[in-house]
């Protein structure tokens, strides 16, 4: 095992992104992980040139690979295809992040900085006090505080942020929730990660984050992947 952690970054029409993300979180990840880090964009054949650039990345820095995905089926689907080609290479540590700044890379080294000191899981939560978001309104907070008040309650956890998707993995705590049988392909595939993760013993510790709007692109939320969210809840429960 390298013992190394691997970013894992979904870049569907990312392209306006994708180069600065990946410089912003390299730069961090080289002073958490100085041993060694990659940085994994998964490009799922979006029609703008995301995986191009991408590729470009890979061809300038040993740290970056792309693993180039036939369809889009989802930001679920995706994140295990991830998962499983880092795991394959050895990934002691395993992130996962959203490709448009709003997630902050400095908090990288925090989430890290978690799981070296005996956290299973690190979760980036808005929810919990220092935590937050900004660049939202009313209607938007509502709705992502409310679901996961209601992923919380329906699932009897005390975890504050169940569908945030800022989060450090252990390689251990994949393995052992079977994360290749996961179905959910939207936010609710958080929901159950987290929930799988509680249910096997695991420690789960919330970071605060401050969470901010995309600064390039269009949102991938979509009122068919919140009503996923509704629905597959009470089932991760009751099965």
């Amino acid at each position: 095992m390298s013992g190394e952690p691997w970013l894992i970054l979904p870049t569907y029409n990312e392209a306006e992104n994708v180069d600065a993300i990946v410089a912003a979180s390299g730069d961090v990840l080289a002073r958490a992980a100085p041993g060694g880090f990659r940085i994994l964009p998964v490009d799922g054949g979006p029609p703008d040139r995301t995986g191009e650039l991408a590729d470009r990345l890979a061809a300038r820095h040993s740290w970056v690979q792309v693993l180039h995905r036939a369809e889009k089926n989802g930001i679920g689907p995706a994140y295990l295809a991830g998962f499983r080609h880092a795991l394959d290479r050895g990934a002691a540590y395993l992130l996962e992040m959203d490709s448009d700044f709003s997630h902050d890379p400095a908090d990288l080294a925090r989430l890290l900085e978690a799981v070296y000191g005996g956290a299973d899981l690190a979760l980036g939560s808005r929810y919990v006090p220092g935590g937050g978001v900004s660049d939202w309104g009313l209607l938007r907070r509502l709705v992502s505080e409310g679901g996961s008040t209601y992923a919380r309650l329906v699932l009897g956890l005390s975890v504050r942020d169940l569908t945030g998707g800022f989060k450090c993995f252990r390689r251990e705590v994949l393995e052992a929730i079977h994360f290749d049988r996961v179905r959910s392909r939207g936010y609710a595939f958080q929901v159950e990660l987290t929930y799988r993760a509680v249910q096997a013993g695991f420690r789960v510790v919330e970071v605060p984050i401050v969470f901010r709007d995309r600064r390039h692109g269009t949102s991938k939320m979509s009122w068919r992947i919140a009503a996923e969210a509704m629905w597959l809840v009470p089932r991760l429960r009751f099965r």
